[in-house]
This record gives structure tokens, C-alpha cells and sequence, in this order.
């Protein structure tokens, strides 16, 4: 189905308008993880529920309660569901997004200020935290809706909505509003439904859609390493005790080699090869390692094989170190020994892993492995979140329907 010429006609001279809204939305700094924050992630959501009332839209603003986070008890950002179209003859399709984003600031690297958005007209390119994960998706479903809405045009399916403010945090309380919505049938804000289209993925490269039809679940740890009552002076302490640091750098170097390979036991079990069929797909996508290495800024790529890039990126379960708490950062040079100090890493999730298994595992290994450096100092480990990872079948209805609307007509 080719969409009606008044359609597109009002979606191009519409375009500044719809550039404005972005830049509405990524001025809120709506950043889940920062409890200070808060109130602006209740703000996306807010300005978000009244823009689908606008556009006929019919809400509602879901409490999903309580977080402990940063020593604190906050309210969880409201996820707001929706509907529009009721006709029985019509396939029901529930949209995914979120309004939630990871924190930025201009010293991160950024050449403008995150939270204002800049266009640049010559390039086609908005700058802005959110202008793509994941605010950018979630304003084409308006100007989708905005255009059906002001013409009149009747929507060729029903619409469900369901945007979260936690995403980028675990995606905390909405497990079990999902499922407590499924247990209400066709009763519930989710009843009906015959397919789910996450706006929120990515292409490969620039120059081809791609339709992604699994992701990688997740689970993420912190490990606290402490010793000493307070910081010490290297001066003074330098070798005369355990330090919390060197034992962290340790336990840290045992996670994972340098080409990707996790060195936890057992987390690997289950998981098949893939098959002929799968290693088609890859060898024949538009993509190459210089596109990876384009997109990380560096020559860093862990093969020279594309389809083993692609597996690595997309298919296999990954471990990464994401940083370290309580370390001198300054310039200049210090010669403190801290504390206390902290570790983050996280690992991607496959199927068949499960995020309950991975813990166990993953606890069990970091206790065996600490117990090793016969330190003095003490380990805490304490797991942040997880999610399952999942996987559809491309050949799918849905995928099929997705392939024809982005075929060039």
C-alpha cells in the first residue's frame, strides 16, 4: 500500500514544524538513571501524553512505582499507553519507544550543548541527546498521526502505544504492568494486539534500511572493592597494605580477553552455532568492517571478517567495562590510594541465557576469582538490572509488511 499523495504532500511542507517539535522534546533533559532528573523524565512524559491527545490519541499516564536509587525512594517515571482505531477488520499493531535518555554533557566530546538541539541544514544531520534513541522515532509516530489527524485520512491499522521513561535504566516496573495488562485480555490496553514494532533500533550503515528482528538482553553489575578506613597516602601506605584498586584492576582483568572472549565459566552453554541459513544473511547484508571501524572512529575492529563483526555486534553475548568509581580522575598527579573503589561492567545476553542463570554465575566466578588474590581488602558485588534477550522470526507477516513499506517505489 502506497501512502496517499495529500499524505506526503503534508508530511514535506510540514518538515520545519516536526524539526521544532524534536527540539522541544530533546531540550527536556528527561535522564532516567540521575535521581535529580527526575521531575524531568515526569515532564517528557507529560509533554508526550499531550501531544497524542492532540492527535486523537486516547491515554493514560501508568504509575509503575517506587525506585531505590542514589539513597533515595523515587516515584518511577509513568509509562504512557494509548489507542487509536477500533475496527475489528484491521490488524492491531503495538508501538514501543521511550522517552528516557542516557546523561550528556558538552565535556563528554559533544560539539554542542546536548540538551539543544543544533540542525545542521547542509548535511541533513540534528545534533541533540535523543534525536535518535529515542525521541526521534517517537516524533515520527506523530507526524504520522498529526498528518492522518489534520486530513482526515483513515489510519490503515489500529494503534496501541506504549512509551516508557525507565529504558534506558532496566526498563524498572514495566514487567510487571505488561504483565498485569495481558492477564485483563482483551480488556486490557494491550487486548487485541496482533503484532509489536519497537521504534527503537538502528541501521548498520547510512545507506540501508534494516529491519531488526531480535536484541540482546542484559546484565549489569557493580563491584565495590573497599580497605582501608580512609584514603591513604602512597607516600606513606605503598606497599605496606592491600590497596582496593589494584585488587579491583585485577578482578576486573579476568572478566574478559582483549578480542571479546568472556572468561566466566558456564556462560556460553546452550548456545548454537549458526546455522547455514543464518551465515547467508550475514555474508550478503550491506555492511563491511569499514563501516564498524567508520562508526567506532578507529581502526579497532576484532576481525577482518564481516560476518564475524556482525555475530560479535549482534549475535554473540559480549562483556564490556563501563568504568570505575572512587579512582583519582584529575590532572595532574596524585598519590592518594582510595578506599574504596568501584567497578561496572555489564554483559549483552543471547538466547538461551537467562539474566537469573548469568547472575548466579557471574557471582559465583567474581567471589572465586576475588578469593584468589588473597587480599585483605573486601568485595561487595551488587547486580543493577537485567533483561532477556530475544528473537522473532524474520519471515514473520509483520517483517514481510516491514520489508515492502521500505522498498523505494
Amino acid at each position: 500500500m502506497v501512502a496517499p499523495k495529500p499524505f506526503l504532500d503534508y508530511i514535506d511542507s510540514n518538515v520545519p514544524k516536526f524539526i521544532d517539535r524534536l527540539a522541544e522534546a530533546v531540550a527536556i533533559p528527561s535522564i532516567s538513571g540521575d535521581a535529580s532528573r527526575r521531575e524531568d523524565v515526569k515532564k517528557m512524559a507529560q509533554w508526550l501524553e499531550a501531544q497524542l491527545n492532540k492527535v486523537g490519541v486516547k491515554t493514560a499516564a501508568i504509575p509503575l512505582g517506587k525506585q531505590h536509587i542514589e539513597g533515595q525512594v523515587l516515584d518511577l517515571p509513568p509509562a504512557i499507553v494509548g489507542r487509536i482505531g477500533e475496527d475489528p477488520k484491521k490488524k492491531t499493531i503495538l508501538i514501543y519507544g521511550h522517552f528516557d535518555v542516557q546523561p550528556a554533557d558538552k565535556s563528554d566530546g559533544w560539539n554542542t550543548e546536548p540538551f539543544k538541539m543544533q540542525f545542521d541544514k547542509e548535511k541533513g544531520i540534528m545534533y541533540g541527546r535523543g534525536t535518535t534513541d529515542d525521541k526521534g522515532p517517537i516524533m515520527g509516530w506523530l507526524n504520522v498521526l498529526e498528518a492522518h489527524h489534520a486530513l482526515g485520512v483513515e489510519l490503515p491499522v489500529n494503534l496501541r502505544f506504549c512509551f516508557e521513561g525507565m529504558e534506558e535504566s532496566g526498563s524498572e516496573g514495566l514487567d510487571d504492568f505488561i504483565v498485569s495488562e495481558a492477564k485483563k485480555g482483551a480488556q486490557g490496553w494491550f487486548g487485541g494486539v496482533d503484532c509489536v514494532c519497537i521504534s527503537d533500533n538502528y541501521w548498520l550503515n547510512t545507506r540501508t534500511p534494516a529491519l531488526t528482528y531480535g536484541l540482546r538482553g542484559l546484565v549489569y553489575f557493580n563491584l565495590a572493592v573497599s580497605g582501608p578506613g580512609a584514603d591513604l597516602h602512597s607516600g606513606a601506605f605503598g606497599g605496606a597494605v592491600y590497596e582496593p584498586m589494584t585488587a579491583l584492576i585485577a578482578l576486573l582483568g579476568q572478566l574478559v580477553t582483549q578480542d571479546g572472549r568472556i572468561l566466566i565459566p558456564g556462560v556460553y552453554d546452550g548456545i548454537n552455532a549458526a546455522s547455514d541459513e543464518e551465515l547467508e544473511i550475514y555474508k550478503n547484508l550491506d555492511y563491511s568492517v569499514d563501516d564498524l571501524e567508520a562508526a567506532a572512529g578507529g581502526k579497532i575492529a576484532v576481525s577482518d571478517d564481516k560476518s564475524t563483526v556482525l555475530m560479535a555486534r549482534m549475535r554473540n553475548p559480549s562483556l564490556s567495562i563501563h568504568g570505575i568509581e572512587g579512582a583519582f580522575s584529575g590532572a595532574g598527579a596524585k598519590t592518594v590510594i582510595p578506599a574504596k573503589v568501584g567497578g561496572k561492567f555489564s554483559i549483552r545476553l543471547v538466547p538461551p541465557q537467562r539474566a537469573d542463570d548469568i547472575r548466579v554465575k557471574v557471582e559465583k566466578y567474581l567471589k572465586e576469582e576475588f578469593a584468589k588474590l588473597k587480599t585483605k581488602c573486601k568485595l561487595d558485588v551488587e547486580y543493577l538490572h537485567g533483561g532477556i534477550p530475544w528473537v522473532a522470526d524474520h519471515k514473520h507477516w509483520n517483517y514481510e509488511a516491514a520489508k515492502i513499506a521500505t522498498e523505494v517505489r
